[in-house]
């Protein structure tokens, strides 16, 4: 991954007057912000993406590309803040919505949680959040705002996959498809995915996510305003480090954890990043992902670990990656089963579609070595863990 492929070069090309504007933040921030709409009373939301943007504005070997992204991410979170904002003032029932029993996926990346979420989404009974939904959360939209909305996901999905084409391979997004909170969640991890962004971590460290998780409950009560309430199922892997923030708010949330071989996880995900942020950062360092991306996800573990200690068991459930990764035929109604749902004919039929590979997709291939990692040095890392997958593979 050493060249820009076409499209990418001549989209650096095109963006490098722009990039100018990366030397004042503060600048293009308050564009973003006029654009988005009034945020009076909502002034430590946007301070924080203002620090979000300062920060990545530092990023180290940022591209053109990387910059318009910081600036689409910011942009996008706090026009959605704001006219969640305004559809509460106007709605007054929105906020009484219930959002009962919801279901999270959560688990290391690359442990199958997008197939977990895949199958729970059969069931007539159950709701998932789609891609174009997660980056327009809005009212039930008539056909042309809905049309407008699917057209904006499609351009994001088709800008992906035109600029990292290989990205599609490992994790296939689906302008209609359900997709992960991650989208939704205005403070995440995920720009250090993007960027190289050393100050940024600390204050995501030290932040308590719990108004965050409650901005996410407001999300779905506006996408349910309205609509059948079904219950919803819902997933990232980003939730594993908050998972008292989330309880805080969710209280009656039944937690899915996927689980499988830190090692195999770890480097696929650091794979997913490297084609991810080819992108948006050039040259990459392959042993600072692995590095940066290591401690990350060992951290993560370890606060989901300290958080399990407070779930009721009744509301925890454990999925070993066999069940759904060997014998999906098998591991779905076990699933269903776990989580108090049911399993009917119509979504065994639907299982097939659900499980199989995108058309075209190639195999994904990961070495840790490539991170300049070891297993020795993940076994270390996540030692926790595995004492805890080891009680779950147990058969």
């Amino acid at each position: 991954m050493s060249f820009a492929p076409l499209p990418l070069a001549l989209a650096e090309l095109l963006l490098r007057p722009a990039f100018r504007t990366r030397r004042a933040p503060d600048r293009a921030f308050e564009r973003l912000l006029a654009a988005a709409g009034p945020a009076e009373g909502d002034e430590q939301f946007t301070d924080d993406l203002r620090h979000l943007l300062r920060c990545w504005s530092g990023a180290e070997h940022l591209t053109a590309v990387g910059w318009l992204s910081a600036r689409g991410h910011v942009g996008r979170h706090l026009a959605n803040r704001a006219r969640v904002r305004r559809l509460l003032a106007e709605h007054p029932g929105i906020e009484r919505e219930p959002v009962d029993r919801p279901v999270f996926v959560v688990g290391l990346p690359r442990t199958a949680t997008t197939l977990t979420h895949s199958v729970l989404s059969l069931s007539a009974d159950h709701r998932c959040p789609l891609l174009w939904e997660l980056l327009t959360p809005d009212l039930e939209p008539g056909p042309e705002r809905r049309t407008k909305a699917v057209a904006a996901a499609r351009r994001l999905v088709g800008g992906i996959n035109l600029l990292a084409p290989d990205f599609r391979h490992i994790h296939h997004l689906r302008p209609e498809g359900p997709e992960e909170c991650t989208f939704a969640l205005p403070h995440t991890v995920m720009p250090l995915s993007q960027a190289v962004i050393p100050q940024y971590l600390p204050w995501h460290e030290s932040r308590d996510f719990t108004p965050d998780y409650r901005y996410l409950k407001q999300i779905y009560q506006v996408l349910q305003y309205g609509r059948p309430r079904r219950r919803w199922i819902l997933k990232s892997p980003l939730h594993l480090e908050n998972l008292d923030a989330l309880r805080a708010v969710f209280p009656d949330a039944t937690i899915v954890w996927t689980h499988r071989d830190p090692a195999t996880a770890v480097a696929s995900f650091c794979s997913l990043v490297e084609h991810g942020m080819v992108v948006n950062t050039r040259p990459l360092d392959l042993d600072r992902i692995g590095a940066t991306w290591l401690e990350l996800l060992a951290r993560s573990a370890a606060r989901g670990l300290a958080a399990r200690a407070r779930i009721p068991g009744e509301a925890l459930v454990d999925v070993p990656y066999t069940w759904l990764g060997t014998d999906p035929g098998a591991g779905a109604p076990k699933l269903y089963a776990a989580v108090g749902a049911r399993w009917t004919e119509a979504d065994a039929a639907r299982l097939p579609a659900a499980v199989a590979r995108p058309r075209g997709a190639r195999v994904h291939s990961y070495d840790l070595a490539r991170y300049g990692l070891t297993r020795a040095d993940v076994d270390a890392a996540f030692a926790g863990y595995n004492e805890l997958r080891a009680e779950v593979d147990r058969p």
